[in-house]
């Protein structure tokens, strides 16, 4: 069983899955990336402790390290399909490889990702559109503020996902259970009431239909820390793109089991 995550990070690294995570390797735990020089490190820690709904922490890696405990012979310079690159706030392109720009000062977090929970979603009868599509989830900027840390603060981003009305109280205990992957949704509902505008046009992701009888449902997002660069304007910082996520050696029923141990 472990084979299959490994193998997905190989065909990462070997440039052969270079999409969204989303619906793949769905027995195990997926994690935003964040990386950034030494020098910011503290100050990252202490907003993602402030900001535990968008940032849960699952792993920090020494500076230079590239191995995550979660994930027995990764690299964290490879094995993401997509990375963004910022510089003083903006993106400076997409890589599928960041081996070129590593250094030794490079301090890696893992932060739990919604992904981990949509297998447990799928297996108690919530369909999930994006997966049935093979499309990114739908994540937007909102109108609600982060507590800032040092550095860093923004707006707060989530994901969404259309679930049946008779299905969303389900939905929320699931979730629930996974408070180190974002936990049970911050918002149910009319999406203006935290500053979403045009809920057919996401922020990051790819759009999908909303039926009637359905709510758009919102999770807190780990693409927070990306938007929090961008507003800091921090001089240097790596993420993984939208949806592109690192997989871990974790299964979700491990982690259920031993949740406590990632706090």
């Amino acid at each position: 069983m472990r084979a299959y995550p490994k193998r997905l990070r190989e065909k990462i690294r070997n440039r052969e899955f270079t999409r969204p995570t989303t619906g793949h390797c769905e027995d195990f735990v997926q994690a935003n990336v964040v990386i950034l020089p030494k020098k910011y490190a503290f100050d990252f820690f202490l907003f993602a402790h402030r900001n535990p709904k968008s940032c849960p922490i699952i792993d920090v890696l020494e500076p230079g390290e590239v191995e995550s405990n979660l994930a027995t012979g990764s690299d964290i310079r490879t094995d993401v399909p997509r990375y963004r690159i910022y510089h003083d706030g903006k993106v400076d392109r997409e890589l599928s490889s960041i081996e070129s720009l590593w250094k030794s000062d490079l301090v890696t977090f893992l932060i739990g990702c919604s992904f981990t929970f949509e297998k447990t979603l799928l297996d108690a009868g919530i369909s999930l559109r994006h997966i049935k599509e093979g499309k990114n989830v739908a994540m937007y900027t909102t109108s609600i503020p982060t507590t800032s840390a040092g550095v860093f603060h923004g707006p707060l981003v989530v994901s969404m996902r259309p679930i049946k009305r008779n299905l969303i109280e389900k939905a929320r205990q699931i979730t629930a259970n996974y408070p180190n992957m974002h936990g049970a949704p911050i918002h149910i509902g009319d999406p203006n009431q935290i500053g979403i505008e045009a809920i057919e046009q996401p922020d990051f992701g790819d759009t999908v239909k909303i039926e009637d009888d359905e709510e758009p449902v919102f999770w807190a997002c780990g693409v927070t820390p990306q938007m929090a660069a961008v507003k800091s304007k921090v001089p240097f910082m790596i993420t993984h793109s939208p949806g592109h996520m690192f997989v871990t050696d974790i299964t979700n029923k491990e982690f259920l089991e031993n949740r406590n141990s990632f706090k």
